[in-house]
């Protein structure tokens, strides 16, 4: 009976101290655990204590992913006063042009490489010399109806075209809501756009680089030869139009107008701005025996100009070989032009106009 007590005893003895083993390799593994995998940090060869390096994340720029190679969409955009409380999707555009057309008003054309636009509006016909930009951008174009120079133009230069005179009420709408002429009540939204584009089965992406290069860092307009203050810019169009931006130190944007009516979304009811606007003068023809006044744009050509951002104008050079290449803008000195991340609107003046840029706005200005 002693024999078999004493080897219960030894027998629970060896039990236990395979527990506390155990115990202790547990312990040790879950503090190994919590030390080093958990937090996914390699243990140090040594004793010394280790610091765990903090890791930035890297800067991208905003306004477009640069790593996205989704085809861009243009919209032409109608800007006759009639309808500029009833404009939307502008802040949407990542470049928005405006040219002259005929009877001294403008145009718009507003690129997009997003499909989430809400509401674009209001959509019109297309000018020959916007589909420029739509080439140069490697753009899929939108507008509803064209001048007969457009429609020519389209044809022969193959552009992938959505038009509203085709896709009414199945692409395009009219919105109710613009209390304006039936002719002003177009829109689309960049869902539809998407469908319409795989249904007329264009191309989606693009080889083509964007046409400007962003800094994902304040570019330090100030230190470049020839700035001065811009806080107000005023581009006078014809006598009857002019656009107006007002700068914004506190959002480091500008506030844009048209003539005296400050533009915001009809939409989204958010002010319309542009962190960048570029500026030059090209001449605009008219052309010969078109009973609705239609101009030309010699925008083929070389000229000087300037790029505005965060209350700076600095002076630039711009050049454009050919309809379809890309306007090469650069600073005075001949270096490439880099603009800061944002929005840009790319304002093509007539050559018998000149912009006014000053340092503090002027009751002048105003009237303008």
């Amino acid at each position: 009976m002693k024999k078999n007590r004493k080897k219960k005893k030894n027998s629970s003895a060896r039990i236990l101290a395979g527990l506390l083993v155990l115990a202790c390799l547990a312990g040790g593994g879950y503090f190994y655990y919590t030390k080093y995998m958990k937090n996914d940090v390699k243990p140090s060869q040594n004793n010394d204590s280790e610091e765990v390096e903090e890791v930035k994340p890297v800067k991208k720029v905003q306004i477009i992913d640069l790593d996205d190679n989704t085809r861009p969409y243009g919209v032409m955009i109608n800007n006759v006063s009639a309808v500029w409380k009833y404009q939307s999707g502008l802040n949407d555009a990542y470049i928005v042009y405006e040219l002259l057309v005929e009877g001294g008003i403008t145009r718009e054309f507003a690129l997009f490489k997003k499909f989430d636009v809400e509401k674009i509006q209001s959509i019109r016909s297309s000018r020959h010399y916007f589909l420029d930009y739509a080439l140069e951008n490697d753009a899929v174009y939108v507008h509803w109806g064209w001048s007969p120079q457009a429609q020519s133009d389209i044809s022969t230069l193959k552009i992938n075209n959505i038009n509203g005179l085709t896709y009414e009420n199945v692409y395009f709408f009219r919105d109710k809501n613009v209390k304006a002429a039936y002719e002003h009540k177009g829109y689309i939204t960049g869902e539809n756009v998407k469908k319409a584009i795989e249904k007329l089965k264009y191309r989606s992406t693009t080889e083509s680089k964007p046409l400007l290069t962003y800094d994902v860092d304040p570019v330090d307009l100030a230190s470049k030869e020839g700035a001065i203050s811009a806080d107000y810019v005023g581009i006078k169009f014809s006598a009857s139009h002019t656009t107006k931006f007002y700068y914004d130190e506190d959002k480091k944007v500008y506030l844009k107008s048209q003539n005296n009516t400050e533009m915001y979304d009809f939409t989204s009811k958010e002010r319309m701005t542009a962190k960048n606007i570029i500026i030059y003068n090209i001449s605009y023809p008219n052309i010969s025996g078109d009973n609705k006044g239609r101009v030309n744009a010699s925008n083929i050509g070389s000229g000087t100009g300037y790029y505005i951002s965060e209350g700076f104008a600095v002076p630039i050079t711009w050049k454009k070989d050919s309809r379809s290449a890309k306007t090469v803008y650069k600073y005075s000195d001949g270096t490439d032009l880099i603009v800061n991340d944002g929005n840009t609107y790319i304002e093509i003046q007539p050559s018998n106009q000149k912009v006014v840029i000053t340092g503090k706005e002027t009751s002048e200005e105003k009237t303008e």
